[in-house]
């Protein structure tokens, strides 16, 4: 009986059934589900948006437009240097700048920083495994035996591109021997090889390497153009962000682009999806205090008042405010305020309001007392980092800087000394009232207790005032001071554009009215503090002022108008005499009664006798 006699069963075998055990007595695992879209790894902001094109790189035009230029003409440098902070493209300006050196596609088959989509090359060079271009990190390459086997390869042609692209990042970092091994073939490099160096120190590179490329200092982003591409990625990425939010972490970023998309990643899980993410979230992110109560804070040590700012100082630490950072606002105010008094508040770059304010303590106070509390806080800086308690490190800082913010510079000393002026306090100057005449500045700071303002000293007995300082308690006794003292243009200033807030001795706020000029707080610092021995301090805010004295004298005489062209006797006038226009409204003086005569003595018989 052959094979051919039993019957063939050709089909498959049954499946195994699910349900039945295994060797081990337990089912089979099913097998693991495919991976979703939500559970893929998620992409930072940073690396998610890292620019593509030249265009896309920020706050860089000037170098984009010296490369496009090169390039265009054809005079391509063999080799180039970015330099700058962290976090500004300059890996990213490499990768762009080895696209330009390849890019090829079916119509454009010459370097080029235009590109018409992506070129033959464009995606393993952006993904990092094109064969012809090589990227090092000096950082951990930093031996001339590295440098030795890269340069092997650089007599060699390319295999795919039109250049051999080397990018070593971290230039820096590489040892003398590497930086010597590199000369020559920089100095004589074939002409397929091109060299793109990237670097956070410059200074570290020797001179001999920098005299052999063509340097590009990549610069720090401004806040105002970082915040742009922040509002641009909340917007793709369909995020809610406060604008004064978004400006905390463009100014915390420090010009780093990369800095802030990092933070911005951060800020944007600080509230539930759908929900805008606040200003006061990011700060307490960021660690920062509130900068509006940090500048009430500076103009209170401005003006000397050591207990109030204390007192702001611990409302900001209970809120959570670091005591370093606290310090560094201080900081920043000083050089805000400085800065200011040179050039104008719009050199700031912060909201009008805050830069207002920090433009009239600028013009409150001298350039040499900034420079005076700018020394002073910036050491008070470095005590509160190492203090054991920080805290109470900057109590003691603040009191300090009151104190310094309110002493006489030396040539305002000088002056009253020349003058005359009894620095050793006493009403009755040097030897006067038994005190010793030699007080010299110290005897000053005596007087100072009693009037908490050096500029409210009283003027040297000697040489009289011929009128006494002004005292103001109201926006109108301010307005009769300017009228005694016939100063018409600041008068005139005074009564159209300011919009009076707030008014207490020695500070005042309002909100500038359309069209004031930019140096009117200024004026009105300097002829206060000329006309009452005080130092004020002036703000403009942004609103919430009331009428001006103009506006307000505009608005009554429209009221009077009003109100007589509702006469029943002037309309009666106007209806009978048709055209009648009122040209003008005048108050005629009434004429005084007139005194009755004075009745002649009567006569008695008394005056007979």
């Amino acid at each position: 009986m052959g094979d051919d006699d039993f019957p063939r069963d050709d089909s498959e075998p049954p499946e195994r059934d699910p349900n039945a055990v295994d060797m081990f007595g337990e089912p089979a695992a099913a097998p693991p589900p495919a991976p979703t879209q939500e559970s893929a790894a998620y992409t930072v902001i940073a690396r998610k948006y890292r620019p593509q094109t030249f265009d896309d790189l920020y706050g860089q035009e000037a170098m984009v437009r010296t490369l496009r230029n090169a390039f265009a003409s054809g005079r391509i440098a063999h080799a180039f240097m970015l330099t700058g902070v962290r976090g500004v493209g300059k890996t990213t300006t490499a990768r762009l700048l080895a696209r330009a050196l390849n890019y090829q596609t079916d119509t454009v088959d010459t370097p080029t920083l235009d590109f018409k989509g992506e070129g033959v090359h464009c995606r393993s060079i952006i993904e990092g495994r094109h064969m012809d271009v090589l990227e090092l990190d000096a950082a951990s390459r930093t031996g001339v035996g590295d440098i030795r086997d890269l340069l092997e390869g650089v007599r060699y042609a390319p295999v795919e591109a039109r250049y051999k692209v080397y990018i070593i990042d971290e230039v820096h970092m590489l040892s003398t021997g590497a930086f010597n091994a590199l000369l020559k073939t920089l100095e004589e490099p074939p002409p397929h090889a091109k060299f793109i160096f990237a670097t956070t120190e410059i200074r570290k590179v020797p001179v001999t390497i920098l005299s052999r490329t063509q340097r590009f200092d990549l610069r720090r982003v401004e806040p105002d153009v970082l915040v742009k591409n922040l509002e641009m990625i909340c917007e793709n990425e369909g995020a809610r962000v406060e604008a004064e939010g978004l400006m905390l972490i463009a100014r915390a970023a420090e010009g780093s682009v990369r800095d802030g998309q990092s933070m911005l990643d951060q800020a944007i899980v600080q509230a539930d999806a759908g929900v805008t993410v606040s200003a006061a979230s990011i700060r307490d992110m960021l660690g920062l205090a509130d900068r509006a109560q940090t500048i009430s804070l500076f103009e209170q040590i401005m003006r000397g008042e050591a207990g109030p700012a204390i007192e702001t100082f611990r409302a900001l630490y209970g809120y959570g405010a670091n005591p370093d950072q606290v310090v560094m606002d201080l900081l920043d105010h000083t050089h805000g305020a400085s800065v200011a008094k040179a050039i104008g508040p719009q050199a700031l770059v912060l909201p009008k309001e805050q830069a207002l304010r920090l433009a009239a303590v600028g013009s409150a106070v001298s350039a040499g007392t900034l420079s005076r509390i700018w020394q002073l806080t910036l050491k008070a800086y470095e005590e509160v980092r190492r203090a054991p308690d920080a805290a109470a490190a900057v109590d003691m800082a603040l009191i300090r800087l009151a104190y310094a913010a309110d002493l006489p510079g030396p040539e305002e000393a000088l002056k009253r000394l020349q003058a005359g002026d009894a620095l050793a306090g006493g009403p009755g100057g040097p030897g006067a009232g038994g005190g010793p005449s030699g007080g010299g500045i110290g005897g000053g700071t005596a007087a100072r207790g009693a009037t908490n303002a050096v500029a409210r000293q009283s003027m040297p007995q000697a040489q009289p005032s011929p009128e006494p300082m002004a005292v103001l308690q109201t926006f109108e006794d301010m307005l009769a001071l300017i009228d005694r003292r016939r100063d018409v243009t600041l008068k005139m200033d005074v009564e159209r554009y300011i919009r009076p807030i707030s008014f207490r001795p020695g500070a005042i706020e309002y909100e500038p009215a359309p069209g004031a000029p930019a140096n009117l707080a200024q004026r009105l610092v300097a002829r206060l503090k000329d006309w009452t021995g005080e130092r004020w301090l002036i703000a403009a805010q942004g609103g919430g002022g009331a009428e001006s004295a103009w506006e307000k004298e505009k608005r009554e005489q429209r009221e009077v108008r009003v109100e007589i062209e509702q006469d029943p006797f002037v309309q009666s006038v106007m209806v009978a005499f048709p055209g009648t226009e009122i040209i003008g409204i005048r108050n005629l003086a009434q004429p005084e009664p007139v005194e009755a005569a004075a009745e002649p003595p009567v006569e008695t018989d008394d005056d007979e006798d």
